[in-house]
Formats: C-alpha cells, structure tokens, sequence
C-alpha cells in the first residue's frame, strides 16, 4: 500500500474479475429455528497420491445455515485414519470454539454445547479419553 507497482494493480483488477463471475455463486441464511453449532467432520486417510498426505473436511452450521466450512490437505504425515480423523476433529472444535466466541460478541449466545459429528469409531474414543499409551505422538 506504501509503494504499489503496476503488478499489484493487475493483480487487484484479477481479483475484482473473479468476484464479478462469481456474483451468482452465494450463501443463503435463512431464518432457522435452532441455534445450534452442528459441525460434521471426515478425513481421506493418505488420499493424496504424491505425498500420501491426508486430506480433511469440515461444515459448520448454525441452525440450517452452513456458515463455516474447509477442506485441505494435512500438514503433516498421519500414521493412521483414527489420527487423520482425530486431527480434524481438533481443527473443527478449535474452529467452533472461535464461531461461538464470534456470535457472543455478536449477542447472539449459544446455550448448548457444539456437536461434533465423526464417522470414525477409533477417533471418537480418542477424543473421549486423549490420555492414551499409543497416541503419544499426535
């Protein structure tokens, strides 16, 4: 901002070209009755070919509203498909405990705790009791 170029000008023309294509694309928040956090989680355990890297996804909702979601790939190497699952649960609850700091700030508490939705059994026990001899390393 100091010292702009003509590089940072065309890059700021391409990011106002993208948002312009994208103008039909959107989210939609609707009146819900809930105002819950429901977070569903799944992870692809070594799903990526070059690097054997585990690829992670998580939604968050607010009632039926999706307002928080992100898929990427792992930073680090996973040994199992219970750790690659456990480290995305970690990331969604560390991120629903910021949405629900947000909406406090906001005024709009949320009363019930955040629900975390898992399809792996192993990362559910871990989760219940992270206190465990072979999970050292995680």
């Amino acid at each position: 901002m100091h010292d702009p170029k003509d590089n940072h000008m065309d890059d700021l023309k391409r990011i106002i070209r993208y948002i312009q294509g994208t103008h039909g694309h959107s989210l939609h928040l609707y009146p819900s009755s809930t105002s819950t956090l429901i977070s569903y989680t799944d992870a692809d355990w070594g799903g990526c070919p070059d690097r054997r890297r585990s690829t992670f996804e998580y939604c968050v909702f607010l009632g039926d509203n999706l307002i928080s979601w992100s898929s990427k790939r792992q930073p680090t190497l996973s040994k199992s498909s219970a750790e690659a699952e456990y480290k995305v649960v970690a990331n969604v609850v560390s991120e629903s405990c910021w949405l629900s700091n947000l909406l406090l700030e906001l005024h709009r508490q949320i009363k019930k705790a955040t629900l975390v939705y898992c399809d792996n059994v192993s990362a559910i026990y871990l989760s219940g009791n992270p206190v465990h001899q072979r999970t050292k390393h995680i």
